[in-house]
């Protein structure tokens, strides 16, 4: 938390210091529902900041405590997340213009117990999505970590998840439910140039290669 001293030389008074924490913690808690988990640019929140501030110290100390507030409030860690690497081509440039892989951005994890989290704040109706990310994420993991988009539906069929499916009874769509795994950073996609065509191939990002995912993975398929 930012000190009298530290408010002073910013050149901001505590109530407006507060009340651009809680705005930055209303967007991110806002954000991370109304986009089912997509991480959340640091750009974005520096700009609740930066409309009405011009101080240049003023984002990196409001978003720090914004972040020490929803562990101590809401139990959530907001962590920063690293881009293992940009999607490529064969040759080694973009099959297609990207955006700015290096910007910060952030993911909110629970950091509450799990009998608390699953009786207070799981929401139940997200469970066929979350079993959608698992059985996706295992198929790649046993792949060795990267697999063909026509291999990934050929081993999705066999469980009866069809790609062309536009209104599965859980999923709804499910090509848009891959693409969300993308969104979410559990998933690189890119698409390969080779000899007979283009490919698309996808293969474990950084959310999915966490250790609290990837352990938890690793148990899980020694069980099986």
């Amino acid at each position: 938390m930012a000190t009298s001293e530290e408010l002073a030389q910013i050149d901001i008074s505590k109530e407006e210091k507060d009340k651009l924490v809680a705005e930055v913690m209303r967007y991110v808690l806002f954000k991370w529902h109304q986009t089912s988990g997509c991480p959340i640019k640091r750009e974005e929140l520096t700009g609740i900041v930066t409309k009405n501030y011009r101080q240049r110290a003023l984002p990196a100390l409001i978003i720090n405590e914004a972040r020490d507030r929803l562990a101590a409030t809401f139990g959530y860690e907001m962590r920063e997340l690293q881009r293992t690497r940009a999607p490529s081509t064969r040759s080694g440039r973009p099959s297609q213009p990207q955006p700015n892989v290096e910007a910060k951005s952030y993911i909110l994890v629970s950091k509450l117990d799990p009998e608390v989290y699953s009786k207070y704040v799981e929401d139940k109706e997200a469970a066929p999505l979350s079993g959608f990310a698992f059985t996706v994420i295992s198929l790649i993991h046993l792949a060795g970590g990267k697999t063909s988009e026509e291999d990934l539906w050929h081993q999705l069929k066999r469980i009866g998840l069809n790609e062309n499916d536009e209104n599965h009874l859980d999923l709804g769509n499910n090509k848009q439910a891959l693409e969300l795994l993308v969104q979410q950073r559990y998933l690189l996609k890119e698409k390969l140039a080779g000899p007979e065509g283009h490919v698309v191939m996808y293969e474990l990002a950084e959310r999915a290669l966490d250790e609290s995912i990837s352990g938890t993975l690793k148990d899980d398929i020694s069980q099986v």
